[in-house]
């Protein structure tokens, strides 16, 4: 345990001092397998994780999600969605921040990417609501905070890699994530709601519905049939949720271009994209597993384990503190790097775990609830200072709004993401219900 806490301490600083976490991960746990074992071993495990990992027919639908968000991204379907989202809430105060939360869900369930989201609607959402005179703030807030919506509403790649971290059914995962997913939507538009009720002055009284064109209509009509597609086709047993991926870039590229968005241009930046992505995550996932079988030969998950039950902690105060730590490690540390260095250690942890009866009564449950649980606070993160991803991620768009300014958007919506926090913890029926 002493051998895993230095390394968890020396890879904190290696972190620190911005090297890479997924070199930085793969480094400290080459470095001390080999420590504790020998470098010979250490050799042969680093090469064989990067083999496995590299060739993992499981993985391959992370770029196959994530070439159908950007593909989604390029086509201006984005548009459409915001347009029609108008048409529900364009005549009410704050209406077009309303349309931004909805059309960033919309968008996020089918693209299954925060940043994309954010990216995407920053261009799409924020002309508009500085013409029609809204608050930075608000405008702002409103994009940053909907873009988190992307890794929860299913398909969601965060998802899909806990599951692959946890050995949990990734369809399962999708299912619970609905729900909560839903709740963030909802809870998002109140948030909105209640800052224009608060301060008037962040939104005008009314403003202009977006008109919608026939091809947003098209695009609003096909968004809605690929995320039909991809659930239906998933529980319905069509395809596995690893050739959904498939099938739904597929739908994803036949839909852009029947609405002829497009372009060869916009093809090409969807597939460098992909492969830069794909390239970083897979680097950051290779460096999780090497590093989670440091910790695991250490022994370190064991004794968490063995440290509980000496100490008679109940389950919900291990959660509560588990649940603490994603919060202060989101303040500087990015969303999926985040996941990958925690996981591993916790979840072996959570399956000892004994609720007693109820939803929580079986461990692969639990493991399903503690993912959505995870995935809900590392949301938090993503807007969270100072390194909330998606706030700088819309700031390299629109670099003209001040960080602060934003930053103060997003307090609402904050603020309703950790009361869907509780909800989802103290209810597990919200995550559990319709498995």
């Amino acid at each position: 345990m002493t051998a895993a806490l230095i390394g968890i301490a020396v890879l904190l600083t290696l972190v620190f001092l911005r090297v890479p976490i997924g070199f930085a991960m793969a480094l400290v746990g080459g470095v001390g397998f080999a420590i504790l074992r020998d470098a010979g071993a250490a050799g042969a495990m680093i090469a064989t994780t990067v083999f496995d990992t590299g060739l993992s027919y499981t993985l391959s639908v992370v770029p196959l999600f994530i070439f159908m968000g950007n593909v989604l991204a390029q086509s201006g379907i984005a548009q459409g969605l915001f347009a029609g989202a108008d048409r529900l809430f364009g005549r009410m105060r704050g209406g077009l921040a309303l349309a931004t939360v909805l059309s960033c869900g919309g968008f996020s369930a089918v693209s299954g990417s925060s940043l994309a989201t954010a990216a995407t609607m920053s261009r799409v959402a924020l002309p508009p609501m500085r013409k029609f005179g809204y608050d930075d703030r608000l405008a702002s807030g409103a994009i940053a905070a909907g873009g988190t919506l992307g890794i929860l509403i299913p398909p969601s790649v965060i998802l899909i890699i806990y599951g692959l971290l946890t050995e949990s059914n990734i369809g399962d995962l999708f299912i619970a994530g609905l729900i909560p997913g839903a709740l963030g939507i909802l809870f998002y538009l109140l948030a909105v709601m209640v800052t224009v009720r608060l301060d008037p002055s962040q939104a005008p009284e009314v403003s202009e519905v977006t008109p919608m064109t026939r091809r947003d209509t098209i695009g609003v009509l096909g968004t809605l049939g690929l995320f039909a597609f991809i659930m239906g086709g998933i529980y319905g047993g069509v395809f596995t949720p690893i050739e959904a991926g498939g099938m739904g870039a597929l739908f994803a590229l036949a839909l852009a271009l029947a609405i002829r968005g497009l372009d060869w241009a916009g093809f090409r930046t969807a597939v460098r994209e992909t492969v830069l992505a794909t390239a970083m995550i897979f680097a950051i996932i290779i460096g999780a597993e090497i590093f989670s079988i440091f910790i695991n030969f250490a022994g370190l998950p064991a004794e968490l384990v063995d440290l509980i039950y000496a100490m008679d902690l109940s389950p919900w105060l291990v959660i509560g503190f588990m649940v603490l730590v994603y919060l202060v490690m989101g303040c500087v540390f990015e969303s999926l790097s985040m996941i990958l260095l925690t996981v591993p250690v916790f979840y072996p942890v959570v399956q000892q775990l004994n609720f007693g009866s109820g939803l929580l009564s079986d461990p692969e449950d639990v493991l399903i609830w503690f993912g959505i649980v995870v995935v809900v606070v590392t949301e938090i993160s993503l807007i969270t200072p100072p390194v909330g991803m998606n706030v700088f991620v819309m700031r390299s768009v629109i670099p003209d709004i001040k960080l602060a300014t934003v930053f103060r958007g997003v307090f609402p919506f904050w603020v309703a993401d950790l009361f869907r926090l509780a909800l989802v913890i103290a209810v597990p029926w919200f995550a559990l219900g319709l498995l």
